[in-house]
């Protein structure tokens, strides 16, 4: 069963930064693309930043120039570093990866941005 534990959410100033990490396992297969997706209170899940195995990556508008997602392949783990967070940053971020044409999902992570 593949298992996705995310890692790295928390409190911090507007302008600070976080990096949120996840990492997948009880996989057979490679990881084809990973992201991650946000969800604010009262808002439908969006999508952040993607990766393909091949390393192009994708960024909402919103977060452009600020956020950086990367991948290690040897250790299964994707990463978001968030730099100069925003209070509208706020939101429960979600980690995607994509093993073998399936989906699966990250518990989540509480990302808090005070201003």
């Amino acid at each position: 069963q593949v298992q996705l534990v995310e890692s790295g959410g928390g409190l911090v100033q507007a302008g600070g930064s976080l990096r949120l990490s996840c990492a997948a396992s009880g996989s057979r297969f490679s990881i084809n693309s990973m992201g991650w997706y946000r969800q604010a209170p009262g808002n439908q899940r969006e999508l952040v930043a993607t990766i393909t195995a091949g390393g192009t990556t994708n960024y909402v508008d919103s977060v452009k120039g600020r956020f950086t997602i990367s991948r290690d392949n040897a250790k299964n783990t994707v990463y978001l570093q968030m730099n100069r967070l925003k209070p509208e940053d706020t939101a429960v971020y979600y980690c995607r990866v994509t093993i073998a044409f399936n989906p699966y999902w990250g518990q989540g992570t509480q990302v808090t941005v005070s201003s």
